[in-house]
């Protein structure tokens, strides 16, 4: 391991880090801001890895985040869910490297839809049925280890949250 792919490595584990955390936040709003800081540090760890599809996906993450985190009344609509999916699917085309390239873009695709339900509980089926197990896979793909962790770690923040506010409790929506 290179001085190098170690430092890119230690960049992801801070987004790890901060992702873990975002999952104990009850209300959507600061699950959010912390997400939108994790999927910076995400963006630049992918990009640094080469994993374009990925990076770019993330930049559209953060700004997801900072839309879903937000006060502005229309960055929490259905057309700024619209226009973020319609982004990840030009994120596609524009990076395409072959079928892997597929998998950040659905996970996001699906984490955007489930965030814009505005439903804690859908943001949390989504997560750990479709979006982490498809991360998991293209970060095992590009050799981001740190991604693999947060996901695993993601997976196992969302079940401590479920187990810590209660499943009904979180099935509300919220704005």
């Amino acid at each position: 391991m290179t001085a190098r792919y170690f430092a890119i490595q230690c960049i992801g584990f801070v987004g790890t880090f901060l992702f873990f955390f975002s999952y104990q936040c009850k209300s959507n709003r600061n699950l959010f801001r912390v997400q939108f800081l994790s999927y910076f540090i995400y963006t630049i760890h992918l990009i640094l890895l080469g994993a374009m599809t990925g990076g770019i996906s993330y930049i559209i993450n953060t700004f997801r985040s900072l839309c879903l985190g937000g006060k502005w009344k229309f960055a929490k609509s259905r057309g700024m869910c619209a226009i973020l999916c319609f982004l990840q699917i030009l994120a596609l085309i524009f990076t395409w490297s072959g079928w892997i390239s597929i998998l950040p873009v659905a996970a996001n695709i699906a984490s955007t839809i489930a965030g814009y339900s505005h439903n804690p509980q859908k943001i949390r089926l989504v997560g750990m049925f479709i979006n982490s197990p498809l991360w998991i896979t293209y970060n095992a793909i590009s050799g981001s280890l740190a991604g693999i962790l947060d996901e695993v770690i993601t997976e196992l923040s969302m079940i401590i949250s479920i187990f810590r506010f209660g499943w009904k409790s979180l099935d509300r929506v919220e704005e």
